[in-house]
């Protein structure tokens, strides 16, 4: 009987051997995937803090006197100005809002005979300050943005060769412009400002009578300015 039984256990073993042997063998393992590749992103320009820097550019417009009932009907007056310009800017998403303030000398004038025949009458603006709030869109490193504010600013006026009276007036200003930036603190614009400022009420020696002068000019200007991070 146990020669029986044991001979009965080899013959189970080696018919499991054989349907071992006969079966399919297991895959090899999937290959894994090769690591996903990340390309590494530039950040994207801030155009908030304060920045200072100046500013530079051309003036044109015109000037009107009135004597009483008489004016000399507008005439050209055009000139440079150059000056420091201070601000800060916020930046939310891709709009940015700041307020700005500049502070220019202005080698501005012009004359007209009408009225002044000998010599004749002359209108000058030496200097210019505007205080306005700025809104743009920024497109990473160029900012598009408008601009608006107050403005203060001399009126001279006297005939050619004399004594210039002066008054400083306030007005208005508004423009718009085009910001880039060269390094992550350095920054170029160019911009176009309108500036009316309110008359000046002047004596004009030829006749000895009070004459208002008026004075509205646009200013096409560049400017480099240093941005803190």
């Amino acid at each position: 009987m146990r020669r029986f039984v044991m001979a009965a256990a080899l013959a189970f073993a080696a018919a499991g051997s054989a349907l071992a042997a006969d079966l399919p063998q297991p895959p090899p393992p999937p290959p894994q995937a090769p690591a996903t590749y990340v390309p590494t992103v530039a950040p994207v320009y801030n155009w908030g803090g304060i920045y200072f820097g100046a500013n530079g550019g051309y003036g044109f417009g015109d000037s009107k006197w009135t004597i009483a009932s008489v004016t000399t009907g507008t005439f050209d007056v055009s000139g440079f100005v150059i000056g420091p310009t201070v601000g800060v800017n916020y930046q939310t998403d891709a709009f940015v809002f700041g307020v700005e303030g500049d502070f220019d000398g202005s080698w501005i004038k012009g004359t007209t005979n009408t009225l002044c025949i000998s010599p004749a009458c002359q209108t000058n603006n030496n200097w210019l300050a505007t205080a306005r709030v700025r809104g743009g869109y920024a497109a990473d490193r160029v900012l598009f943005y408008v601009t608006g504010g107050g403005a203060f600013g001399s009126i001279l006026a006297n005939t050619s060769g004399t004594t210039l009276q002066k008054e400083n007036e306030p007005g208005w200003a508004a423009g718009a412009g085009v910001e880039a930036a060269l390094t992550d603190n350095i920054t170029a614009r160019a911009e176009y400002l309108y500036v009316d400022l309110q008359h000046a009420s002047l004596t004009s020696p030829i006749p000895t009578a009070p004459v208002t002068v008026d004075f509205s000019a646009s200013f096409v200007r560049l400017g480099l300015d240093y941005k803190f991070r």
